[in-house]
């Protein structure tokens, strides 16, 4: 280790929180004359309007203990690192307080992250390789884009509760120092410790119940600078599972963005839409306070982190496996305990039967419509559709029309539902059926909109002048 670096380093590190702790009141009285306040609403929890300008004080005490490094005793070289990524977390923090001002559109702010990312890349922060192997830059730049944008936004949406987020990346960056002291990466403990003390001291006003938030400017920037610091770590890793530190220390954080752009997937939902469902929010649903909640997922976080560096430190190679399949067990058990409804359904669809049960209701309604086009009058109509539902779960079938009525009863005891659905001005189907095993398998929208367009298309051929009176298809 440097000689003074240690020193140095905590010198740095306290001066960034003393200035978070005397800037971030002054900020926050700043701004909130000026009306700039995060107001209250359906999906949050505070009860009347705080500033969201947080990050200003944050990246303020985290330059002016970068300017003071001469103490440090880190030779230029190894410090230079933390200067190389300045410019990006810069625009970052740029397009952050933009849109805590002015409410910037998600494209907007994706294609500004891209280009700070683009900068941190040519600035020579990126990718150090997959277990030491290089990386082309056809491939090194996109990974690169992607990271720092998923860090960013995940810091961003987990930002919903007092003292989260910042409380998320103090425990991260500190995760990430450890590492680089254990490690001997000096250029890596050099650029995150002080972004500790920020944290810290920011986090005096940012505890529940909170006075000031961190804000886009603040969340951005710490998730972008995190994205930074875990690439940092990168390009000196020597094996697969020790680049697996900065996954880790932010699983948290990645595994919230991870289940949001599944779950509005599943929902097909713009992916960039505001919700309720994020972690925290589904902690709260489970009936923990919003201070409970944080600690739980601070905890989380620093358990997580903690067997990242048990992994490279102190266990043999052979070993550092368990821990990933560990981490991965207990996030799937936690995952189910948030209890989303969209990956229960995803889950019997995929492994309970359901999509095959599903695929052979639509073949079964598929199959009905191709017998029932094959006819050419009315008679042959009724046969085709008696025949082709024979499978089906009804317990009767009941075709009135201008001429009188047919029906087709099987036997057994009284329905439990009837279903009626007209085919034309004078013509109706009534269905009726029970509630057996295969009940599920019977989709009644399907088979009503696949005998409506059948008939309404056979009609002008039997009936020419009803076919002119007949309403719109069921869609």
């Amino acid at each position: 280790m440097p000689a003074g670096f240690m020193s140095g380093l905590l010198w740095m590190t306290a001066r960034a929180f003393v200035i978070a702790v005397i800037l971030t009141p002054i900020i926050r009285d700043i701004f909130r004359s000026f009306n700039l306040v995060d107001r209250p609403g359906k999906r949050k929890v505070h009860a009347y309007p705080l500033p969201r300008v947080g990050g200003v004080a944050i990246a303020i005490a985290y330059g002016a203990s970068l300017i003071w490094f001469a103490g440090s005793g880190l030779p230029p070289a190894e410090a230079s690192w933390a200067w190389k990524l300045l410019p990006a977390a810069a625009l970052v923090f740029l397009i952050g307080l933009l849109d805590d001002i002015f409410s910037l559109k998600p494209i907007v702010k994706l294609l500004g992250l891209a280009v700070a990312a683009c900068i941190a890349y040519f600035s020579g922060i990126r990718m150090g390789g997959l277990a030491a192997q290089p990386l082309g830059m056809w491939l090194e730049l996109p990974l690169t884009v992607l990271w720092l944008v998923a860090t960013s936004n995940a810091l961003n949406l987990i930002d919903g509760l007092d003292g989260l987020c910042a409380g998320m990346g103090l425990v991260s960056t500190l995760a990430l120092f450890l590492a680089a002291i254990l490690h001997g990466n000096y250029s890596l403990a050099y650029a995150t410790l002080p972004l500790a003390g920020a944290l810290m001291g920011f986090l005096w006003y940012n505890v529940n119940p909170a006075t000031v938030f961190l804000g886009d400017s603040g969340a951005l920037s710490i998730g972008f600078l995190l994205g930074c610091y875990g690439m940092i770590w990168t390009q000196k890793a020597s094996t697969l599972l020790s680049m697996m530190v900065p996954l880790l220390a932010l699983s948290v954080p990645l595994l919230d963005v991870s289940l949001s752009v599944l779950r509005r997937f599943l929902r097909r939902q713009p992916i960039f839409s505001a919700d309720r469902g994020h972690i925290h929010h589904r902690l709260l649903d489970r009936g923990l306070s919003a201070g409970q909640a944080v600690w739980v997922l601070c905890l989380s976080a620093a358990l997580v982190a903690a067997m990242a560096l048990l992994a490279i430190s102190f266990l043999d190679t052979r070993y550092q496996g368990f821990i990933i399949a560990a981490f991965c067990g207990v996030a799937l058990i936690g995952i189910r305990q948030l209890r989303y409804a969209e990956f229960d359904i995803a889950g019997r669809l995929l492994f309970r039967g359901e999509f095959h049960r599903t695929v052979n209701v639509r073949l079964k309604v598929e199959s009905v419509a191709a017998a029932l086009e094959r006819t050419s009058t009315e008679q042959e109509w009724w046969d085709a559709l008696i025949q082709s539902t024979s499978s089906l779960d009804l317990a009767a079938i009941r075709w009135t029309g201008p001429h009188g009525g047919r029906e087709n009863r099987k036997s057994g005891g009284e329905p439990a539902w009837s279903f009626s659905l007209p085919l034309s001005e004078n013509d109706a189907i009534e269905l009726e059926g029970g509630f057996t095993s295969s009940a599920g398998s019977l989709d009644l929208v399907g088979l009503g909109a696949a005998l409506q367009r059948s008939f309404r298309a056979k009609l002008s051929n039997w009936r020419p002048a009803a076919a002119e009176r007949v309403s719109p298809v069921l869609p």
